[in-house]
């Protein structure tokens, strides 16, 4: 159900991390770090299973507005995810 505005006290733009603000130039993440970041927490920070489902649908999104930015490295073995980086 929608909600009036009157009822927040402030609203404040939607902005974003820009790849630049959020990678370390030298560094590649993976989505799950990503999402992390994206909540300002350390990439490598233990949540539970279903924060880490929340921040995900944050972050895939993020990755593929900013995929123009980004580079792609696949997995190193089967167990675990690809890694994501600055575009230099």
């Amino acid at each position: 159900m929608p909600v009036p505005k009157s009822e927040f006290d402030s609203l404040p733009p939607c902005d974003f991390y820009t790849p630049e603000e959020l990678f370390e130039t030298d560094q590649m993440y993976t989505v799950y770090e990503i999402a992390r970041l994206l909540q300002g927490l350390e990439a490598d920070v233990n949540i539970d299973r279903e924060t880490e489902d929340i921040l995900l649908d944050w972050a895939i999104p993020w990755i593929m507005t900013n995929a123009d930015d980004l580079v792609v490295a696949e997995p190193r073995h089967d167990d675990e995810p690809g890694y994501y980086g600055l575009k230099e």
